[in-house]
């Protein structure tokens, strides 16, 4: 896998959830801080602003086909003008139920219909990559530049606009989609916001580094080096170690021992394979030296990780096609 695919698969979990709801007239929705989720807005119709905190002055014009990613779940308001105040309680992204669903009214104007969803995320292995990304990461609808998120919006709008047999499935399906599309073009657009020169935006656009990191990706159990890896990466280990470090906050081999910490925690939370198995696909001949690491890096014995963390059969029915009407 590359490694943004693999990034996802490792903090994901379960499928995404959502909820699309249609608005008239003056509105206005808070959502809470969602713990250990990222939130999206996907605005399929009209428009809306959106406050990332009581100060009207920092709302944020969304137009149609905008998506509004919030990967570390911060709270906001979604409303139909920056002073509109907010009535009811705050809902979690995702999730039901709103308000009490409110027929249009003569002079209420279009609907504005807009997709709220939220992806779970583990903290436990969140990535570096995620936790570099500001508070609000908001992608206009721009068909000429980004034209696969573009693409996936107008499908689900419509699929929301007008329900039908499979909408349950495709909906999620298209959020799933959506998420690396979203990351895909943050971190395309970033030699635009001059902020290209550091941090993961550098690390996944510098060959070197980005050889590096496919090299550990694509064989985390492979007895890597910090000379092996230089290879990859054509540079000289001195060279590479500098780089690599410099790019992405980690020696090569500090993020190589992480990142098969965190492979082992999803092998131990999502699969019933033996101690012995984790231990050797994440690189480890003995599992007893696998252990003492893992209780090194998490604090807990992978046994009783696994016995706190283990995945429940997810429930039917995560998303609600249903349009509710504010």
């Amino acid at each position: 896998m590359d490694v943004l695919s693999d990034v996802i698969a490792a903090m994901r979990t379960g499928r995404p959830r959502s909820v699309p709801v249609r608005h008239h007239g003056s509105w206005a929705q808070e959502f809470a801080p969602a713990d250990g989720a990222a939130g999206i807005q996907v605005v399929l119709r009209g428009g809306c602003v959106l406050r990332p905190g009581a100060d009207a002055r920092q709302a944020v014009a969304v137009g149609p086909g905008d998506v509004v990613f919030l990967p570390h779940g911060t709270g906001h308001v979604l409303a139909d003008s920056p002073g509109t105040p907010v009535t009811g309680a705050p809902r979690e992204p995702g999730t039901p139920p709103f308000s009490r669903p409110r027929p249009a009214a003569p002079g209420d104007g279009p609907a504005t219909l807009v997709l709220c969803g939220a992806y779970r995320f583990d903290p436990q292995r969140a990535h570096p990559l995620l936790a570099e990304l500001p508070d609000l990461v908001h992608l206009r609808a721009a068909p000429a530049r980004h034209p696969e998120p573009a693409a996936v919006v107008r499908l689900l709008a419509g699929e929301l606009e007008r329900t039908r047999l499979g909408t349950d499935a495709i909906v999620p399906s298209l959020l799933d989609a959506l998420l690396p599309y979203v990351l895909r073009a943050w971190y395309d657009d970033a030699p635009l916001r001059g902020d290209a020169a550091t941090g993961w935006a550098a690390a996944l656009n510098d060959p070197p580094v980005t050889a590096g990191l496919r090299a550990m990706h694509r064989t985390p159990a492979a007895p890597w080096t910090v000379e092996r890896l230089a290879r990859e990466a054509g540079l000289s280990r001195a060279a590479f170690a500098r780089r690599f470090a410099a790019l992405t906050g980690r020696p090569p081999l500090g993020y190589l021992t992480w990142w098969r910490m965190t492979l082992a925690a999803r092998l131990l939370a999502n699969s019933t394979l033996p101690l012995a198995s984790v231990a050797e696909q994440v690189g480890y001949t003995s599992e007893f030296a696998f252990a003492h690491a893992f209780k090194r890096w998490c604090g807990m014995a992978p046994g009783r990780y696994r016995r706190a963390h283990a995945r429940p059969v997810p429930a039917a029915g995560a998303h609600l096609p249903t349009v509710c009407k504010q």
